[in-house]
């Protein structure tokens, strides 16, 4: 005979209930703030110039749509390439990244390694002091990487910040478990890629977010390190667009109905074809985020 039980509600008192509504204005507050500005600069991308200059503030709905600053933007002949470079780089550089990582963090993580407190030391070193910007460009004109996109992948390979965090994920694996690998005969190639790795995928997956994102903004050793247009990446195709109409605007001789007409709208369409990548796919990794960072961090 199957009993019935009656689940009861509790009662939430007066105070609980006026603690429920405060945090949720809270919470409403923080995604008005967090996502107006996102929203704020699409409808701007797609509002007429005449209308951003006379009505400055708040704006819920593009106004006089028109995609004449989208147009004006992928007219730009330099655009294809700077979006082709910089996939480039991602796709080069992703992969090294995290092979880089992976070594450095479970180097850090290994214990009885010989020289170990030294050359870690050494490596922490480098997070905090660096040659400064005139070293390092002699550097990249010295091993030949001047005029080359591998100038913008080989000198930022590792992060030793990533490096800590990939270590404490690599910490968090039992013991046990490398410990019956090594009896088995197994060594540390196979028991960091067989091993470690499908147990810290949610951190990998993080860094990757990282390092990804840090090579789509990145702009400025590009705009040291190269000298030909045809190789910038997309950021710093972007800065000239928005460099070119800006000074164009604020020149006398501004006098193209076109260029005046989405010259104000124009800055918020590069913003919107520069962020828009990285937004499609956040919500894919997103998932592993809290828990890719959080992995290893709290110790029982």
């Amino acid at each position: 005979m199957q009993t019935k039980v009656k689940k009861q509600k509790m009662k939430s008192s007066l105070g609980d209930k006026i603690f429920v509504i405060i945090n949720t204005v809270i919470l409403l507050c923080m995604c008005f703030v967090t996502l107006y500005p996102i929203w704020y600069v699409l409808c701007a991308s797609m509002t007429s110039n005449t209308y951003l200059v006379s009505h400055p503030g708040i704006m819920l709905w593009p106004h006089e749509v028109t995609f004449g600053a989208y147009k004006m933007a992928f007219s730009h002949p330099l655009l294809l390439s700077g979006y082709k470079n910089t996939l480039i780089v991602l796709a080069v550089s992703l992969p090294i990244n995290i092979l880089l990582t992976l070594f450095a963090g479970y180097f850090m993580a290994s214990k009885d390694v010989m020289f170990k407190p030294l050359i870690q030391g050494l490596i922490m070193f480098t997070m905090f002091f660096s040659g400064g910007m005139i070293p390092a460009y002699l550097n990249v004109r010295s091993l030949g990487l001047y005029n080359s996109l591998w100038a913008l992948i080989l000198p930022g390979a590792l992060s030793v910040y990533n490096s800590i965090i990939c270590k404490t994920a690599i910490e968090s694996v039992p013991e046990s478990l490398k410990e019956s690998a090594y009896i088995d005969g197994a060594n540390d190639v196979i028991i960091l890629f067989k091993i470690i790795v499908p147990l810290i995928k949610a951190t990998l997956a993080v860094l990757l977010l990282y390092y990804g994102v840090a090579h789509w903004n990145a702009w400025f050793n590009a705009s040291i390190y190269l000298k030909d247009n045809e190789k910038l990446p997309i950021q710093n195709i972007m800065r000239a667009i928005l460099i070119a109409n800006s000074n164009v605007l604020n020149s006398a001789a501004a006098e193209n109905d076109q260029v005046n007409q989405f010259a104000e709208a124009i800055k918020y369409s590069t913003i919107i074809l520069t962020t828009l990548p990285v937004l499609c796919i956040y919500p894919f990794i997103q998932k592993y985020f809290v828990k890719g960072v959080m992995i290893g961090a709290v110790k029982g």
